[in-house]
């Protein structure tokens, strides 16, 4: 069926006239438009969806999210029968956000299901905690993360708190792509809709300080600046940083209000440091300590803390988790609480100093594919035999302890506003803190390349781009043999200079390629889930005797990155 065929079906009498109007502006203007609209369905992927917003199968809308919502519902009447059947919608500040978890509430509601809406934006890791907290079957958050404003998404739920997995999400793949979008009931129950708002936020708020606070060292000395960059933190953060003792919060006002145009920053990002420009502003006026911004679902944190020259510094993701995860460790050390039955969690494109980290405590690291419904999987799969402590992956990540099955900007700020006040109260900087780690453990350094490609074309482009990593290995990276190639499509681990070749089972399969060399430079690549990119993850690592040493060690582990850059023609 052509383009044109597939979006001409739009124009029946199942589609509402708004719709049908606009597709018919589509295909009468003869707009490149209509080819994106219409040449493939929007992917239900193995955690939702995530496209722009618009009319046509490869847009998100009215009918698209109908048809994944009749899909989910059916899955859930088939597996909870006999049950009173709950579901918790929360959304972001995107356009359209809050009627999206309307109309998704009331495909739920017609179909019998009861459903607990938040009245507001909420961020997405206090959608997670209602799931478990409320005793929901599942939940769903209408969020498309950082993505620029045209983009909404879907995010599935399940009663564990975590995103969907196998075997559950490729059923509910299966119901929603069978769902003809005739066959969706749109006409909710709105006597079956409970509205919850700031009462469950005190739940929350308290279940992150009892997760994620471990002493009482000079909060009220520590100057914060937070920013929520036009996100649902405004909800939550603020109040939590009170409610833990932290006294001295300044806010970046202009960010502080919600909107799905971010109007002060080009991407609402905390990964940038374009996306902190007003919280550093503010900082160097207020002489903060520490500068935290959140994405506008609020599960991602940005972190810049003072650097050895006394200038802000942005964090990498990776750094911010290994000094989290070093300091909750050591924490659960000096209370006793390691037993050698418990583990953290992590992905196999985040840093292997997390491997580390758990070998210096005596806890097992676990890596899963990117995505914290991975490290939600693992800590249901323990449960009984091993005690989740907290985990992380690069992209700005983080979690501590269960309470929240995804990452959790939230209960993440709480430890990192405590480290670094302990840290001042010892006469030190949380900077200064990592470096000491690398001291104890080995300084690594990692690198993000991000190669844009969009649509159609875009899509074919990095297909290529993985079948010739995937055929060509590089044999030589920044002056160092390769010596392992990881295929996870594949499933195989090969050895070069064995010529030898393993199977790797314990992971689920996924068009990711990772490169070692011998002197243990680690390069990931892989196409994003969510954007049409394609990223490389490169991880370089060298011992540090000092704090003298640091800045020298630094360049040189920056240039090496430039190095493997340059040998995969990354320009």
């Amino acid at each position: 069926m052509t383009t044109l065929e597939k979006a001409k079906l739009w124009l029946s009498d199942t589609f509402d006239k708004e719709t049908r109007d606009a597709v018919q502006v589509l295909i009468d203007s003869n707009s490149p438009d209509l080819e994106d609209s219409f040449y493939r369905e929007l992917e239900f992927g193995t955690g939702g969806m995530r496209g722009i917003m618009g009319v046509g199968t490869n847009r998100l809308n009215k009918y698209t999210l109908g048809q994944a919502t009749q899909g989910l519902a059916n899955y859930m009447l088939q597996q909870f029968k006999g049950e009173e059947i709950k579901v918790a919608i929360a959304y972001d500040v995107r356009h359209n956000s809050k009627e999206f978890g309307k109309l998704v509430a009331d495909v739920l509601t017609a179909n019998g299901i009861k459903v607990l809406l938040f009245k507001d934006h909420r961020p997405t890791p206090e959608l997670s905690f209602t799931v478990r907290d409320k005793k929901c079957n599942g939940g769903i958050v209408l969020t498309a993360s950082h993505n620029p404003p045209e983009y909404n998404g879907y995010k599935v739920y399940w009663n564990d708190g975590a995103q969907i997995v196998p075997p559950n999400d490729e059923a509910i793949i299966n119901e929603v792509y069978s769902v003809k979008f005739e066959e969706i009931k749109f006409d909710g129950n709105d006597d079956l809709i409970e509205w919850i708002g700031e009462e469950q936020d005190d739940v929350y708020i308290d279940a992150c300080i009892e997760n994620s606070t471990y002493q009482n060292v000079g909060k009220e000395n520590l100057n914060i600046v937070f920013t929520s960059i036009h996100g649902t933190t405004y909800t939550t953060v603020p109040k939590a940083l009170e409610k833990a003792g932290f006294k001295k919060v300044d806010l970046v006002k202009e960010q502080m209000i919600p909107s799905g145009n971010f109007t002060t920053v080009e991407s609402p990002n905390p990964e940038e440091p374009a996306a902190l420009e007003m919280a550093i502003d503010l900082a160097r006026i207020t002489n903060a300590d520490i500068v935290i911004g959140t994405d506008p679902d609020g599960d991602r944190l940005g972190i810049a803390v003072r650097n050895l020259d006394g200038e802000m510094q942005l964090l990498n993701g990776n750094q911010t988790n290994t000094i989290l995860t070093y300091y909750i460790l050591n924490e659960w050390r000096k209370q006793g609480r390691i037993t050698g039955k418990e583990f953290i969690g992590s992905t196999i494109v985040t840093s292997d100093i997390f491997f580390d980290i758990a070998q210096k405590f005596g806890v097992e690291c676990k890596a899963g594919l990117t995505g914290f419904k991975w490290i939600g999987k693992m800590i249901r799969e323990a449960e009984g035999t091993q005690k989740f402590v907290c985990g992380g992956e690069e992209s700005f990540g983080f979690m501590t302890g269960d309470f929240v099955r995804d990452k959790d900007s939230c209960g993440s700020i709480l430890v990192a506003c405590e480290i670094a006040a302990w840290c001042k109260a010892n006469g030190r900087t949380m900077y200064q803190y990592m470096i000491e780690i690398y001291e104890d453990l080995g300084m690594y350094y990692e690198g993000l390349v991000n190669i844009v490609r969009k649509g159609k074309e875009g899509a074919e482009e990095i297909q290529n781009m993985m079948k010739n990593f995937r055929e060509n290995p590089p044999k030589e990276l920044a002056g160092s043999l390769v010596e392992e190639v990881k295929d996870f499509k594949e499933q195989t681990s090969f050895t070069v200079s064995k010529n030898e070749t393993k199977v790797m089972n314990d992971i689920p399969k996924s068009n990711v390629l990772i490169y070692y060399t011998q002197d243990g430079t680690k390069v990931c690549v892989r196409p994003s889930g969510t954007e049409p990119k394609i990223k490389f993850y490169v991880s370089v690592k060298d011992s540090i005797s000092s704090e003298a040493d640091f800045k020298d060690k630094l360049k040189s582990l920056e240039a090496k990155i430039e190095e493997v850059r340059k040998d995969l023609k990354l320009d």
